[in-house]
């Protein structure tokens, strides 16, 4: 049997995980491995899960590395060890289970089972109707981030001016992500008429830049400030998640100095070189929850700036 086809074991946070077929190729241009991607997400495992924990997950899985097929997965399949956490979730007409990732050693199986990217749930496990986490989701028109870095600080003024404590990560992709922690008291349907309102105001702030237009053809080239993501049952990429992009560039927390100065884009970090960053700088995202804040006193806020505009 060929190292690719090969099998061994690892051991992660006392759990026996098993690495299978190590040597195939998920990321063939860089030689990045399956073993490699396991590897990496023990690296960051720390971090990661500050900011995973506890939350329901939805896999996006490449068998056969990020240039093939890819699928979403998101209930837990029955050879999955019994030590990955599930947890039951409504859905209409019944309820999923759902793996959740309260470890090191379910992040490196997961990367065994060819999950590229985790995606979280804005909620926790304990109340899952009640988001914890607002996310705007900012992707450029074209390929000018200079505009998502803009637009992120508009946001960011807003979300403050309303009384939130926004952070900013970069997708790993082509934009990044606005993240606002919750104190979890309000409903989805208070978080996502928040975010319309917060998104609509900074619409007609700059309606030459911005826009809510769902449509892609009555954009006119204007940057849509995505909130969809603010539903139940919704996701959004983890932080510190690996991209199937080239070179396998990774969501990246950045503090809002990082993130403006210019010097970093939307896919700057990746599977080879975040570990580093993470060694040297830390996470920027460090005691994140403890910047929570009540929804329903910031739409009280929003309102008042609102009816000034």
């Amino acid at each position: 049997m060929s190292a690719r086809d090969g099998r061994h074991e690892i051991r992660v946070g006392g759990r026996q995980v098993a690495v299978t077929r190590p040597g195939k190729e998920m990321f063939p241009e860089d030689g990045i491995t399956k073993e490699d991607l396991v590897a990496y997400y023990r690296a960051v495992a720390r971090p990661m899960l500050a900011h995973v924990r506890d939350r329901p997950v939805t896999m996006e899985r490449y068998p056969d590395g990020y240039h093939g097929p890819s699928f979403f997965h998101k209930d837990v399949p029955d050879h999955f060890p019994d030590w990955v956490r599930r947890v039951d979730v409504a859905k209409a007409g019944g309820t999923l289970e759902m793996a959740v990732c309260d470890d090191a050693a379910t992040l490196a199986y997961l990367a065994n089972q060819a999950c590229l990217t985790p995606h979280v749930w804005l909620s926790r496990a304990g109340r899952p109707d009640h988001p914890d986490r607002l996310v705007f989701d900012l992707d450029p028109p074209g390929d000018d981030f200079g505009l998502v870095r803009w637009a992120a600080t508009e946001v960011r003024g807003l979300l403050t001016d309303a009384g939130l404590r926004p952070a900013v990560m970069t997708t790993g992709s082509r934009g990044a992500h606005v993240l606002a922690p919750l104190d979890a008291k309000a409903g989805f349907d208070e978080a996502r008429a928040f975010a319309h309102a917060a998104a609509d105001l900074l619409a007609a702030r700059h309606p030459d830049r911005l826009t809510t237009e769902v449509r892609k053809d009555r954009r006119g080239g204007r940057l849509y400030l995505d909130v969809q993501r603010n539903a139940y049952a919704q996701t959004a990429v983890a932080p510190y998640a690996v991209r199937a992009r080239p070179h396998a560039p990774v969501a990246t927390p950045l503090t809002w100095e990082e993130f403006t100065g210019g010097d970093i884009g939307p896919r700057h970090f990746t599977l080879r070189t975040l570990p580093e960053r993470l060694a040297r700088s830390g996470d920027p995202w460090q005691g994140l929850r403890r910047e929570a804040r009540s929804l329903t006193a910031a739409r009280r806020r929003l309102d008042r700036i609102a009816a000034r505009a």
